[in-house]
């Protein structure tokens, strides 16, 4: 099977990736120098991972390593970038279209892809109601409600999950974690629930370490820069007593070092999300070793509060969850272990891929 898998960057990521590569290195070096990272891993395909010739994988919104891999082939520099992703379908004759960023990539491209490809899928783990999705073969995420969405639409789903990448294990079996509480993710007004809870986190500063790495919206980046003081932009603004613990937001391996030094790490679902719980966090957390401390709903098959994770109710109740773990350190340990376990198994690369084997051949 020759898969071709298309994903996206996150925006704030764009600085690290920069420093990590240099940009007269070729389209393979770039590419080897991004999955060294591990941004996104729980995402990426064990034969991608493995360095298998069958497998394909790129980002087709970096314009260096694109407009690199274009060089190389001999494509003109004023291709277009959704010119430069067919020409590498069709030159890697991929059977499999795998695409991790289908907003940008809707149905019109998905029907102007090469005779090779036989079947196209996408993960899309967010409500897309202007979308157009109608010419994948399938829909995938771990969200039941979001599927559900789809399938009113008349469009083919199918659950599908992240899974724990074998490069983390070092990071979660580490057993120095001097930071007592974490939590890492994007920051902005719309994040209500998410203000909430880390207000009311922010509290324990005085008694523990507690350290939150927020990727802060362009709104709240100059709500509170000194000329965004004399502007009305209070409610983009995060209150003191987070700011006093905020730290810029890491990522790749960088994160993954954040977490694995933590011995608690704060979960919370963004307000899109209803009652569908698994956001990639869960995954990383988990996989780092940490016990992971997140809000009530429908989780992933064997993510149990008192088994693998703690939960939740209203912000305040996380207060109480997390002294009780910092106050038991015992059991909390047993948790984050039989969570890092359940990563290692039941949500390896090997089960990911089969799984993925086993949808595709169902189309």
């Amino acid at each position: 099977m020759r898969v071709f898998q298309n994903s996206a960057l996150y925006p704030a990521y764009l600085r690290r990736l920069e420093s990590l590569r240099s940009r007269n290195w070729t389209f393979e070096q770039q590419l080897a120098a991004f999955l060294r990272d591990g941004f996104g891993a729980p995402h990426i395909l064990l034969p991608v991972i493995a360095g298998h010739a069958e497998a394909f994988f790129t980002n087709a919104d970096d314009q260096i390593l694109q407009r690199q891999w274009a060089q190389e082939h001999g494509i003109p520099a004023a291709a277009s970038m959704e010119s430069i992703l067919l020409a590498q379908v069709e030159e890697h004759r991929a059977e499999i279209f795998y695409n991790l960023d289908p907003m940008r990539y809707q149905s019109d491209f998905v029907r102007r892809l090469p005779a090779c490809v036989r079947k196209s899928l996408a993960w899309r783990a967010a409500p897309s109601p202007r979308a157009d999705f109608s010419a994948y073969d399938l829909l995938m995420c771990n969200f039941k409600g979001i599927l559900e969405s789809y399938k009113k639409r008349g469009w083919r789903t199918a659950y599908f999950s992240p899974a724990h990448h074998p490069a983390l294990d070092p990071y979660g079996y580490n057993a120095d974690r001097p930071t007592d509480i974490i939590f890492v993710g994007g920051y902005s007004r719309h994040h209500r629930r998410r203000r909430e809870l880390l207000e009311a986190v922010a509290g324990l500063q005085d008694r523990y370490r507690v350290a939150f790495y927020l990727d802060r919206s362009r709104f709240t980046r100059l709500a509170e820069s000194f000329p965004g003081r004399f502007l009305p932009l209070a409610t983009h603004r995060r209150p003191n007593k987070i700011r006093r613990i905020s730290r810029p937001g890491v990522f790749g391996m960088e994160l993954y070092t954040a977490l694995s030094r933590a011995k608690i790490v704060l979960n919370g679902a963004i307000d899109m999300a209803g009652e569908d719980r698994g956001n990639l966090r869960c995954f990383e957390a988990m996989g780092c070793g940490a016990l992971m401390v997140s809000d009530r709903g429908s989780y992933p098959e064997g993510m149990v509060d008192g088994v693998t994770m703690l939960t939740y109710g209203k912000p305040l109740e996380a207060v109480g969850v997390i002294e009780a773990a910092l106050a038991a350190p015992e059991r909390s340990l047993e948790i984050a272990r039989s969570a890092h376990e359940l990563m290692t198994v039941a949500y390896s690369k090997a089960n990911q891929w089969r799984q993925f084997k086993r949808l595709v051949d169902g189309l």
